[in-house]
């Protein structure tokens, strides 16, 4: 069901309570003695016929019965009460109909009210609903776009009851109709980086104090790091989804790993994009003490280093070896061999290129060479056939967005 049908059933329950009380008084004020002068014998009618007669007040209301007489006043009261509620509100329920049909996304944005704003229709802001959705289906989610398939629009329409707006959030006229001063959280989920803080910009310059409630995207690390002295970075919560992913795959998989093994561990990163340096990162940071050595493969693992090492600062406390290779190629291994032993219980490889097939492949040939080393290979998106073919090769597979979705902050799920 769509956002538009949740909120149109919301709204229909205030109708739906209202119509029966409006019956329930109707029916009450005839039973209590009430008449009405067209029809003088309606007070001794049976239930059928009564229920008849407060139906049809909704449609003509009193005219077809006449006036109420007779009776207790506070049963005339209630009387008159139904002939005019029922009408009032049979046209109002007639006049939202109709105006939702000629321009429902108006409609719907004019009376929006603690809602969560979305930019992006990506698979970041799919991870995001679909983590939303299991803590809470209610609340209401308006998602803007610049562009999006049909298909990646029925799955946020009916699939997740997102309202999808197309526009440009960084217009201030666009971004005054989704009423973001009145929205819980706002969240920037977009791939283009620069986009991302011009729209956070826009918002936090036109509605004081609401950068609090801003979770900004950056999908460039470079970018990020560059940028975050910057007022707009320091008033909201920034974030790369691949350091999200890096700090759950730390979290829940390498910390165990390591307490599991006595002395201090071998990470053997493949792959040193933009995965490989949060990995790293988040080992700096949560388990410094558990490593031994850091070796990074990667086809241009020099350059990447330095460019990762201008704004992320390598620390002291481990060796670290840069091997330029392919990690499919069983030389750059022979090199790894000469430098430690890779079939170790004390060693880690975490193969996180973005060739998925490359990873999976170069996964089981390293476990059929070195049956003891520990291996952890990325997908992007979830995949049974990887997970199942882990499962039966003592591989952990792990996918970026499981990562993402297991690891959302509690503060972005608003209960």
């Amino acid at each position: 069901m769509n956002q538009f049908a949740n909120g149109f059933t919301r709204g229909s329950h205030w109708r739906s309570y209202t119509a029966l009380l409006i019956i329930i008084c109707a029916i009450t004020a005839f039973m209590a003695g009430v008449s009405v002068s067209e029809k003088p014998r309606a007070d001794e009618s049976n239930l059928l016929t009564l229920l008849y007669y407060c139906m049809s007040l909704f449609v003509v209301g009193g005219v077809d019965l006449g006036t109420p007489v007779g009776g207790p006043y506070w049963a005339r009261a209630m009387l008159w009460f139904s002939y005019f509620a029922a009408p009032s509100l049979a046209a109002w329920t007639l006049l939202s109909t109709l105006l939702s049909a000629i321009s429902p996304q108006r409609w719907q944005l004019r009376r929006m009210r603690d809602h969560i704003i979305i930019l992006g229709a990506n698979d970041l802001s799919l991870s995001y609903l679909r983590v939303l959705r299991r803590h809470n289906r209610k609340i209401p989610v308006v998602l803007v776009a610049r562009e999006i398939e049909p298909a990646t629009e029925d799955e946020m329409v009916h699939g997740y009851g997102a309202i999808v707006v197309v526009g440009d959030i960084t217009h201030e006229f666009f971004v005054k109709r989704l009423r973001p001063q009145h929205a819980r959280k706002i969240l920037l989920l977009g791939h283009e980086s620069l986009r991302g803080y011009e729209a956070a910009t826009v918002l936090t310059n036109l509605y004081h104090g609401i950068g609090s409630r801003i979770v900004l995207h950056c999908h460039s690390l470079r970018f990020m790091r560059a940028v975050a002295g910057t007022r707009v970075a320091q008033e909201c919560q920034t974030f790369n989804s691949y350091h999200l992913a890096a700090a759950g795959l730390v979290r829940n998989h390498l910390l165990a790993h390591f307490a599991s093994t006595e002395p201090r561990d071998t990470v053997i990163l493949g792959g040193f994009g933009r995965f490989g340096q949060t990995v790293l990162e988040e080992l700096q940071d949560q388990a410094l003490n558990e490593i031994n050595s850091a070796i990074i493969i990667d086809t241009d693992a020099h350059r990447r280093v330095l460019i990762a090492d201008e704004q992320m600062k390598f620390v002291r406390g481990y060796q670290r070896e840069l091997l330029d290779g392919d990690i499919g190629n069983p030389e750059v291994w022979n090199r790894v061999r000469e430098l430690v032993n890779i079939d170790s219980p004390s060693t880690v490889v975490v193969l996180g290129t973005g060739a998925e097939a490359q990873n999976l492949r170069a996964a089981l040939w390293i476990r059929q060479e070195f049956p003891s080393a520990g291996i952890i290979a990325r997908c992007t998106r979830d995949s049974q056939f990887a997970r199942e073919v882990g499962d039966d090769n003592n591989i952990i597979s792990v996918s970026i967005y499981q990562l993402l979705e297991e690891n959302i902050p509690a503060d972005w799920i608003v209960m």
